[in-house]
């Protein structure tokens, strides 16, 4: 009788997952392919505005005027984070290219629209792709170009960024006037054509699939508390007084679902905005640099242009081309900046040294008076901007450098809702403050006569000359009082940044070599969590 020996194959073990290789470094054209959908962005968001009163007009929507920009940038500021994560999950070069498809259906949408519900429609079709151009694109840059290596396209997107915001009114103006309004929206057609073509050609990026679903929940509470804060920097001062009950309900709506969007997150297996990022010290710091510079930046950009028009007697070209040292200062730092970094520098010392002259530049724009010269207000602008561009590049670099290549999407995308609600909340305070120093100062020398002159929002440059001299010297008064007020609270904001600049730690940039170690570990965790 035989005995029957089971014998039992030895366990191998795993073999460990083969290292990620870094992205292949992205050509010239693949990089002007990225960078032209922040171009689009940026664009769209300035030059609809000098084309506004002859759409308006056109299309006789005089009391849905509001809505044109509010429906952008509300999908706008509410698809951004959900593109960003989209990209992560799913593939970033597949959601850029449908971000700028979306985007130039509804830029071909608006320029056939056939009335002002139709126009506001196809705008909130438009800011939805529009929500995805720049954080696509940043994303894209921070997985195909370690921060080593991304400080001049990264200083590129800074330069873009004003560049955009001053070419945007004169461009539309142009095709507005030589042209047709509707070219305003068609002219985004061949420039995102091209930038499909660059980005799907050239731009070559591996992408694994994620069995991972979306968070729902997370998106909808993140997407009604951003709604609420748009809203509210939108209506409120304006449309609702700040302690009307309309303002109240909607602060209280944004509070209660910011607060459950955190609990949402800490338990969602995919997260839009994954809270391990905001465990790097680094990366909460940039956010708040972030909000804080984006609330400067663009409360300054809002407000100046009042003085040059109403005090200065400049018309809406001429008072944005007067702008440009501002425009200048910050894309000159943003480049140094980025040639800088790329061959090695440190990066700590530009936000500390930046809130310094960007406090001093706002503190030296309280000088600017009725009788100041316009070539003397224009240049001082220069300052203000020199010390934004120090804020603002290092917070994009310091955010790709504190995020996982996991989670490059959902880093860009928060740094840029982070941005985009600090514009709009700095537009909405500051504007307040503006508002309630030229009534203040305009009912006091006119009495009742001029709290009617400026309850009423028809007053525009070109009338206020036809007024008589008296009432035209205490508007000018007024604004120029408002202009202080604004300005003083641009140098709080600046101030309150060199607290948090002061924090930053100097964490040595990435390499690819780096990029790739992080990507292998990144690539083990998920295979674990997998298992």
């Amino acid at each position: 009788m035989s005995q029957r020996t089971e014998t039992t194959a030895p366990t191998l073990p795993e073999p460990a997952p083969a290292p990620a290789r870094a992205p292949e470094p992205p050509s010239r054209l693949a990089l002007l392919g990225l960078l032209l959908g922040i171009v689009l962005a940026t664009l769209d968001g300035t030059i609809v505005g000098t084309a506004l009163p002859t759409i308006v007009g056109d299309l006789c929507g005089l009391d849905h005027f509001s809505w044109v920009v509010t429906a952008y940038l509300l999908t706008a500021a509410v698809s951004t984070p959900l593109w960003g994560k989209l990209g992560d999950l799913y593939g970033r070069k597949g959601g850029y290219q449908a971000s700028i498809t979306v985007f130039l259906a509804g830029s071909v949408l608006c320029g056939l629209a056939q009335d002002m519900p139709q126009l506001i429609a196809f705008r909130a079709l438009q800011g939805l792709g529009a929500g995805g151009l720049f954080v696509g694109a940043v994303s894209l840059i921070g997985t195909l170009l370690p921060p080593a290596q991304a400080g001049r396209s990264q200083s590129m997107i800074g330069v873009l960024l004003p560049v955009a915001m001053i070419g945007g009114p004169l461009l539309g103006g142009f095709l507005t006037d030589q042209l047709d309004w509707r070219w305003v929206f068609y002219v985004n057609v061949p420039v995102g054509a091209v930038a499909l073509l660059l980005v799907g050609l050239l731009v070559r990026l591996r992408t694994e699939r994620s069995r991972a679903r979306v968070d729902y929940a997370g998106a909808a509470l993140l997407t009604a508390g951003i709604l609420a804060l748009t809203l509210l920097g939108t209506w409120a001062g304006t449309t609702y007084d700040w302690a009307s009950p309309q303002t109240g309900g909607l602060a209280l709506l944004a509070a209660a679902a910011f607060a459950a969007f955190v609990r949402v997150e800490r338990r969602a297996p995919e997260p839009v905005i994954p809270p391990r990022l905001f465990g790097d010290r680094n990366f909460t710091l940039a956010q708040i640099l972030t909000f804080l510079a984006g609330a400067a930046m663009l409360g300054a950009a809002s407000y100046l242009p009042q003085y040059m028009q109403f005090v200065r007697g400049m018309s809406s070209t001429e008072s944005g081309l007067l702008l440009l040292p501002l425009m200048l200062g910050m894309m000159g730092t943003q480049l140094s900046i980025g040639r800088a970094v790329a061959g090695g520098g440190g990066y700590r010392v530009y936000p500390i040294v930046g809130s310094v002259v960007a406090t001093a530049g706002a503190l030296a724009l309280l000088t600017v008076g009725v009788h100041t010269a316009t070539a003397v207000a224009s240049t001082l602008t220069f300052v203000l901007g020199a010390g934004l561009g120090c804020l603002l590049q290092p917070s994009l670099l310091i955010t790709m450098n504190s995020a996982e290549l996991r989670d490059m999407g959902a880093a860009s995308g928060t740094n840029t809702l982070l941005r985009t609600i600090g514009g709009s909340l700095g537009v909405a305070v500051l504007g307040s403050v503006y508002t309630g120093r030229v009534t203040a100062t305009v009912t006091d020398r006119l009495g009742p006569d001029g709290e009617r002159l400026t309850g009423g929002h028809q007053l525009t440059p070109a009338l206020l000359r036809g007024l008589p001299e008296p009432v035209r010297d205490a508007f000018r008064s007024g604004v120029a009082g408002g202009l202080h007020g604004v300005m003083a609270g641009t140098a709080v904001l600046c101030a309150a940044t060199f607290a948090a600049a002061w924090l930053i730690r100097e964490v040595p940039l990435r390499s690819r070599a780096d990029a790739a170690s992080t990507a292998t570990a990144a690539s083990a965790t998920d295979a674990a969590d997998r298992a």
